[in-house]
């Protein structure tokens, strides 16, 4: 009888450190994974934020935004599916495919168009200096 319980004693000792393990890989596993993509100081706004602004973008084959900019706010495009061509004044053209991210400074002319055969999307955050200005001004320069 004591040996019985000697050895049940023995037993649950070598299974609750397994235990324990387990349980907190599985606590590890129902955590959020957070993997950071850009950190970069304001661009061309005086370091000032009154609004954000994000934006699912869906830009289908062969078509494009105008030239255009955004008063007082940096603008961030992060591709979620397929690749998109984005030209920045002075910068010349990036191709931003599936997990790149391209950012682009306050009150700077660009443009984003979609060259490829499939579909593009991409999360667009505009970090505004002064909501009060126009969100978009669309400038006149062939695309």
């Amino acid at each position: 009888m004591i040996r019985r319980h000697f050895l049940r004693l023995a037993a649950a000792g070598a299974v609750l450190p397994a235990t324990s393990q387990i349980a907190s890989t599985q606590r590890a596993q129902r955590t959020p994974k957070l993997a950071q993509l850009l950190r970069a100081d304001l661009q061309g706004q005086n370091q000032l934020v009154q609004e954000t602004v994000v934006n699912l973008l869906e830009m289908a084959p062969s078509v494009g935004a105008p030239w255009h900019m955004h008063p007082g706010a940096q603008e961030i495009i992060f591709v979620t599916e397929g690749n998109l061509a984005v030209e920045i004044d002075g910068q010349g053209t990036k191709q931003v495919n599936a997990g790149d991210i391209v950012l682009i400074p306050a009150e700077t002319a660009h443009l984003a168009r979609n060259d490829s055969a499939a579909l593009a999307r991409a999360l667009v955050i505009h970090s505004r200096a002064d909501k009060d200005k126009a969100f978009l001004v669309e400038l006149k320069r062939p695309t």
